[in-house]
């Protein structure tokens, strides 16, 4: 190992590489439970793409694997270090290089936070619609690599709608660019795509291209409590099939709720089943939500409450956001499932994990990013019992099964890391397996690029 450091230092500045176990340790694992992590050998944090690729050279010449970590705040254990690996951190990398309104895009490099990014374009009269619940700790780099999704996908889409090009470093060192700058490009293989969403596997991406939309008027939100699960999943098919584009669609359901409530003493109806956040920024918001409220009394709602102001919709959003952080803070410990299922299979969905949570006899709180289908059950055990640890990792399964089963898939915006990796196997099926591995292969032939990780 002394002479990886040694090799390292050669091209860095010296606070760059870090080795002291007591430091190194502490970027060893994302946020995901139950995910296996190594040693590093060392962490490196570049600010620079040549340092990068000094990094990977050195990388390649001694066999020595890399793992790329952003904020780490992923929920799939993808930035999880192996042993002997170097952690290459990119959160010193935190420029954003340009800002055009013109164009409509931003030029960023990966440690940029997402709600910086989000904050700096909207003085420009710009917005950047991508917001993952962590946005004010996640950063721009960490989001390409997982494909990030958010609360506002129903309107505006994933991470990867957003990307238009890329610089990356691949595992040799060379650096390559994908993707354009311009409103329209189909030059070519779309390698911005395959980059985007790939975990750190296939490269190191070390600038992005982002696409931008105009500032949308601000966005006033309803709150509907229905008496299950399953009549707010009719709520929503009602609304999507109405022709309504809401910005936001959230669903909570009881478990949650309390949790939420009692890690901020937000005054929530837990008396509710489920709960169903709807937001529009449209130039008239307030029809919208009536039609909505309409939309939801008719699927059963017992209490429908329409924001009157930003400040009352910006406190119904921070309940949504503070969610994982709530049921972090349940006793135990908790597994996050990332089920996306077809909108009108929503309902089904939520009665199945119900059904799961009863057959397991565990406490399986889901909140949901409703309007496009995207599930998060998660179940909440104690890890201590042994029991109930392997029933917990039944019913996580059983609720991966369920979504294949209704025409879904194993992660909407959450990736693969070392949580799925059974599980994207039996999604892709051999085929699919095969060539996405030839991929692999192609780009990284060493295999040394997050090595355990997605395959």
């Amino acid at each position: 190992m002394s002479e990886l450091i040694r090799r390292l230092r050669d091209g860095l500045p010296e606070d760059a590489v870090l080795t002291d176990p007591d430091v190194t340790g502490s970027y060893s694992r994302d946020m995901a439970d139950f995910c296996d992590a190594g040693t590093p050998a060392a962490v490196v944090l570049p600010r620079t793409v040549d340092e990068v690729q000094h990094v990977m050279r050195t990388a390649t010449a001694l066999r020595v694997p890399v793992v790329p970590q952003g904020a780490r705040t992923g929920l799939s254990g993808a930035a999880n270090a192996s042993d002997g690996c170097i952690v290459l951190s990119l959160l010193r990398m935190d420029r954003i290089l340009e800002i055009s309104p013109a164009d409509r895009i931003a030029v960023v490099e990966p440690g940029v936070v997402n709600a910086a990014l989000s904050r700096a374009v909207e003085e420009h009269g710009l917005h950047y619609p991508p917001d993952p619940s962590s946005w004010e700790q996640c950063t721009i780099g960490g989001n390409i690599g997982t494909a990030a999704g958010g609360l506002c996908c129903v309107k505006y889409g994933v991470t990867a709608e957003y990307v238009l090009g890329l610089d990356v470093v691949l595992a040799d060192g060379r650096l390559m660019s994908t993707g354009r700058r311009t409103a329209k490009g189909v030059a070519g293989y779309d390698m911005t795509r395959l980059f985007t969403g790939s975990e750190g596997t296939l490269g190191i991406v070390v600038r992005a291209v982002l696409a931008l939309k105009p500032k949308p008027p601000q966005q006033l939100a309803l709150a509907a409590e229905f008496p299950s699960a399953a009549a707010a999943g009719d709520a929503v098919s009602r609304i999507m099939e109405s022709g309504h584009v809401p910005s936001l669609m959230e669903l909570m359901d009881r478990t949650t709720l309390r949790a939420v409530n009692a890690l901020n003493d937000m005054g929530l109806p837990e008396s509710t089943e489920a709960l169903l956040l709807t937001a529009f920024d449209t130039d008239d918001p307030g029809a919208d939500l009536a039609a909505v409220g309409a939309l939801c009394e008719e699927a059963g709602a017992s209490h429908v409450v329409p924001a009157e102001t930003r400040a009352e919709s910006e406190l119904l959003l921070q309940a949504r956001r503070s969610v994982h952080w709530a049921l972090e803070a349940l006793p135990g410990t908790t597994m996050i499932d990332d089920v996306c299922v077809p909108r009108t299979r929503l309902a089904e969905m939520l009665e199945g994990t119900a059904a799961v949570s009863e057959k397991y006899g565990l406490t399986i709180g889901v909140c949901a990013h409703a309007g496009d289908g995207n599930t998060h059950p998660t179940v909440c055990f104690d890890p201590h019992d042994e029991d109930e640890t392997r029933r917990a990792h039944q019913a996580f399964d059983a609720i991966m099964a369920l979504g294949l089963e209704l025409g879904g898939t194993i992660t909407g915006e959450h990736g693969v890391g070392v949580l799925k990796r059974e599980w994207l196997a039996r999604e892709l099926g051999p085929v699919g397996l095969e060539m996405q591995r030839g991929i692999k292969q192609l780009l990284d032939p060493l295999g040394l690029l997050n090595p355990g990780k997605v395959f």
